[in-house]
C-alpha cells in the first residue's frame, strides 16, 4: 500500500549540534545546495533570526548577518535565486503587515533593502501576509494574500486578495521593478495561506504555475494553472482523490510531483464537510499531484493512525523544503482546534526520501598496496550510506570451504527498533581500517547518528565501515598513483617509467589523481583515478579506459561493506553462501545480508579486482555505478612518491615530493613528467602524452617557463596542467604519482 511505503521512508532527525531554533509557525525555508535556510515565523513573538541547517552534517548555525537586516516577519514570501534570497511582505506585528522587499546575499550573509520601481499601470503591491511568492527564471510571481483594510493595526479588517504581480530581477543582485501582467481566463478567487509552485515539463518546456488550496472564509482545495508564457489561467481536470480543503499547508516540487503536506482542514462531522467550517484541525495527511498527468495520489490519509510515531505529526504553518530528492519538514503549529488559546508548536525535524538515489560515479583508486586498495567515489547528496562490491578475476573459494579471518565488525547498525553500535573488542593487526571523512571539526565521531536507520529490509543488519578522519582542504589538489610493475614481466627497462594499461593481463596500473590550485605551497589530496601507458622513448601516452558492460550473471559480486562516506580502504571482502551469492547476482537490489554471520576473504597480491558502488537512502539501494578495475601491487617495487608540493616563482615552478618506501633496496632515481600538447591529442583527447622533464636522485625539480609553454591543459574536469612523478629501485619503476595543477585563469594555450 502506498501509505505504508511512504511511512517506512520517513526519518525523524533527533540528534543535532549547534543552536537549534525555537519552534514556531508561519516561518519559511529555502535550500541552497545542502543548506536549509529558515527565516521568520512566530511563537510568543515574531522571530527575526536567520537560522541555517546543514543537512550533510546535522548542524544548526546562526550566520553573522550584516547590512539592512529586516525586522522579523511571519507568513511572508521567501524565494531563492542561486545564492541570493528575496523576502517580501508578511506580518511584522499583530495587525500590521509589510510590503517591503529585502535581498540576502547568502554567500556573504549580507542583507540589503531593495526598492523596485512601481508598475507603469496601477499601484505596487499593498502590505499583506499569507501570499505566494514564486520564482521562475528572472521573475518572481506574487499572488493573493490577506490585507488589513484598517489603518489602525489594533482594528483588523481583513481583505482577501487575488491580485497578481510580476517582479523582474537583475542578474546577481538587485531588482528592476513590479509589473501587472495582462492575463487571460478566469483568475483564482481571493485567498491567503495557499501554495504556489512552478513546474516545467522536460519534453514540452512550457513553464506553468500551480496554485492549490488556501483560505477565504473557508478552506479551499481547488487547483489552478497559469501558463506563464501565454499568461492564461485555467482549472485543470484532475484524476484521483483530491486532498481535503486546507490552508497553511506546504507544497514542494520534486521531479514531476507536487508533494502536499499538512495544514488546517475542516473538522468533519459524520463524514460531511461543512461549507463554513467553523471547526477545523491540523492534519498530517500527505499526497502528491503528478504534474504530467494531473493525478492525485494519497500517501498518508487524514485518519491514518500512527501509534509508533513513525510519521510526522499533524501540523500547520510548518516549513517544507526539497534538498535534492529529499523532502525536509520542520516545526509548525500542532493541535486540533483553533479555539485553543495557547500556541503549541512542533519541535521535530523530519525528512523523506522520495526516490532511490542515482548511481554514484565510478569507483576511483587513491592508492594500492600488495593486499589493499584505498578507493573513493563522488558523493551523492542526501544518502545514508554506500554499498561497495567487488569482483575478483581469480577464483574465489566458497564460504563453506574457506576458514576466513573471523574479523569482527567495527560497528553494526541494526535496522530493528533504531540503531545500536557494537564496538569490536578485537582488531586485525596490519589491516588498515577504512577512513571516513568528518565534514566539520566539531563532530567527534563520524558514524551514522542514532536517529537514522539504514533499513533495507526488516531483518537486515548493515555494516558501517570506517574511522574518523579530519577533512582536508577541498578542491585544491588531487593526486594519482599509477601502479606499474612492468619489469616483473620481462618488459625491458627504458628511460621512461614502464606504465601498462589497467585492463590487460599484464601487471596493472592503478591511479591516484591530485589537483592543485594556482596558489603557493599545498599538499596533495587523493581524488580520482586514471590509467596509463608509456612508450620506450622520453614521452609517454595515457588514456582513460571505459570498462565494457558485462552481464551480472558472468560475475560473482561480493560485498566489501556499507560505508557512511565516499571512501574506503579495502583489504577484505565478505564470502556469501552459494545460494545467497546466486540470488544477489540476479538482483542488484537484493537484501543486504547480516555481515556478522559471514566469513571474510583477504585480497591477494598481483590480482585484478573490479569494483562497483551503489548509494543507499530511505527508499533502499539505488543502481550501481559503472565498473572500475584495479590491480593489487606485486611485492618489491617502490611505492609512489607522496606529499607533492608546487611552489610558483616568477619564471618557473618548483616541484617537490617525499620519497616512497622501497622494499627492495634504495631508490636509484626519480623521473618527473609533464603532459604536453600533441597532434595525437587532437585525434584522441583522452590520450595524454607526457614528456620527461627531470631524472635524478633529488626529491625536487624546477619546471621552466619554456617547458610550461608546451604544457597541455587538461579539461576532463577543471582546467589543469598534469605532472607525474615516479621512483625506481633495483626491481624497476614503481607507481607514478599524478598531480593536476589547477589553472584559475588559463594562460597556457590549450592544445587543439
Amino acid at each position: 500500500m502506498a501509505a505504508a511505503a511512504a511511512g517506512l521512508s520517513w526519518r525523524r532527525v533527533s540528534s543535532f549540534t549547534g543552536p537549534v531554533p525555537r519552534s514556531r509557525h508561519g516561518h519559511r525555508a529555502v535550500a541552497i545546495r545542502e543548506l536549509v535556510i529558515i527565516f521568520g515565523g512566530g511563537n510568543e513573538g515574531i522571530a527575526d533570526e536567520l537560522h541555517v541547517y546543514n543537512t550533510a552534517t546535522n548542524q544548526w548555525f546562526l550566520p553573522a548577518v550584516r547590512g539592512d537586516i529586516p525586522p522579523g516577519c511571519a507568513a511572508h514570501g521567501f524565494v531563492c535565486d542561486g545564492t541570493r534570497i528575496l523576502v517580501f511582505g508578511g506580518m511584522v506585528e499583530y495587525g500590521r503587515y509589510s510590503n517591503d522587499l529585502y535581498e540576502l546575499q547568502a554567500s556573504r550573509w549580507l542583507w540589503k533593502k531593495v526598492k523596485p520601481q512601481a508598475p507603469s499601470t496601477g499601484s505596487p503591491p499593498c502590505p499583506r501576509l499569507g501570499h505566494s511568492f514564486s520564482l521562475y527564471g528572472n521573475k518572481c510571481y506574487l499572488f493573493g494574500g490577506l490585507a488589513n483594510e484598517s489603518e489602525d493595526s489594533n482594528n483588523n479588517v481583513p481583505r482577501y486578495l487575488n491580485d497578481f504581480y510580476e517582479l523582474e530581477l537583475q542578474h546577481g543582485s538587485g531588482v528592476v521593478g513590479w509589473s501587472i501582467p495582462v492575463t487571460k481566463g478566469i483568475m483564482p478567487s481571493p485567498r491567503e495561506s495557499h501554495t504556489a509552485i512552478v513546474y516545467c515539463r522536460k519534453d514540452l518546456g512550457v513553464p506553468k504555475m500551480y496554485i492549490f488550496g488556501g483560505m477565504c472564509g473557508c478552506r479551499l482545495n481547488d487547483l489552478w494553472e497559469l501558463d506563464i508564457e501565454t499568461m492564461t489561467w485555467s482549472r485543470p481536470e484532475t484524476k484521483g482523490t483530491v486532498p481535503l480543503p486546507r490552508s497553511l499547508h506546504t507544497a514542494n516540487v520534486i521531479g514531476n510531483k507536487m508533494y502536499v503536506f499538512g495544514g488546517w482542514v475542516p473538522q468533519s462531522a459524520g463524514g460531511e464537510i461543512s461549507t463554513h467550517d467553523g471547526e477545523w484541525k491540523c492534519t498530517g495527511s500527505f499526497a502528491y499531484l503528478n504534474l504530467d498527468t494531473t493525478e492525485w495520489i494519497g500517501l498518508i490519509s487524514d485518519c491514518q493512525e500512527d501509534k509508533s510515531n513513525l510519521l510526522p505529526g499533524p501540523r500547520a504553518g510548518h516549513c517544507a523544503v526539497a534538498v535534492g530528492t529529499r523532502l525536509y519538514i520542520w516545526s509548525g503549529r500542532d493541535g486540533y482546534r483553533k479555539a485553543w488559546n495557547n500556541q503549541v508548536c512542533c519541535k521535530d525535524l523530519w525528512y523523506l526520501d522520495t526516490e532511490k538515489p542515482p548511481a554514484p560515479s565510478q569507483v576511483q583508486l587513491i592508492r594500492a598496496t600488495t593486499n589493499s586498495f584505498q578507493v573513493k567515489w563522488d558523493e551523492v547528496p542526501t544518502v545514508e550510506g554506500y554499498l561497495l562490491q567487488l569482483h575478483a578475476d581469480s577464483p574465489v573459494p566458497s564460504a563453506a570451504g574457506t576458514p576466513g579471518t573471523g574479523v569482527p565488525e567495527t560497528s553494526v547498525l541494526s535496522s530493528q527498533g533504531g540503531s545500536s553500535l557494537h564496538q569490536s573488542p578485537q582488531s586485525l593487526p596490519g589491516v588498515p581500517c577504512p577512513e571516513m571523512k568528518v565534514d566539520h571539526p566539531s563532530q567527534a565521531n563520524n558514524v551514522i547518528p542514532d536517529n537514522v536507520q539504514l533499513s533495507l529490509s526488516s531483518n537486515s543488519l548493515l555494516k558501517i565501515e570506517g574511522k574518523e578522519k579530519v577533512a582536508a582542504p577541498e578542491n585544491k589538489i588531487t593526486q594519482e598513483t599509477m601502479k606499474n610493475h612492468a619489469d616483473a614481466t620481462g618488459f625491458k627497462e627504458s628511460n621512461a617509467p614502464s606504465l601498462l594499461p589497467v585492463c590487460t593481463s599484464s601487471p596493472q596500473t592503478s591511479a591516484n589523481v591530485g589537483e592543485l590550485h594556482d596558489l603557493d605551497k599545498r599538499t596533495v589530496i587523493p581524488d580520482a583515478s586514471v590509467s596509463s601507458t608509456v612508450s620506450s622513448t622520453q614521452t609517454m601516452r595515457t588514456s582513460q579506459r571505459q570498462m565494457a558492460p558485462v552481464k551480472s550473471r558472468e560475475r560473482q559480486w561480493y560485498d566489501v561493506g556499507i560505508f557512511k562516506n565516499s571512501s574506503a580502504v579495502v583489504s577484505q571482502f565478505y564470502l556469501l553462501p552459494e545460494e545467497t551469492l546466486n540470488a544477489s547476482n540476479k538482483m542488484e537490489d537484493a537484501d543486504v545480508p547480516d555481515y556478522r554471520l559471514l566469513k571474510k576473504q583477504d585480497l591477494f597480491p598481483g590480482t585484478v579486482y573490479r569494483f562497483r558502488v551503489a548509494a543507499i537512502n530511505g527508499c533502499g539501494v539505488g543502481p550501481f555505478s559503472k565498473v572500475s578495475e584495479f590491480k593489487t601491487c606485486i611485492p618489491g617495487f617502490p611505492g609512489a612518491p607522496s606529499t607533492v608540493k608546487i611552489t610558483k616563482s616568477v619564471d618557473c615552478i618548483h616541484l617537490s615530493w617525499e620519497p616512497p618506501a622501497s622494499p627492495s633496496g634504495n631508490i636509484l632515481e626519480y623521473s618527473a613528467y609533464l603532459a604536453i600538447r600533441s597532434t595525437q591529442l587532437q585525434e584522441n583527447p583522452n590520450q595524454l602524452v607526457f614528456m620527461r622533464i627531470y631524472c635524478g636522485l633529488k626529491t625536487s625539480c624546477v619546471v621552466t617557463a619554456a617547458q610550461l609553454s608546451n604544457a597541455h591543459v587538461d579539461y576532463t574536469s577543471r582546467p589543469a596542467i598534469v605532472f607525474r612523478i615516479s621512483a625506481k629501485n633495483e626491481r624497476g619503476y614503481g607507481p607514478a604519482t599524478q598531480v593536476r595543477w589547477l589553472q584559475g585563469n588559463v594562460s597556457v594555450r590549450c592544445s587543439g
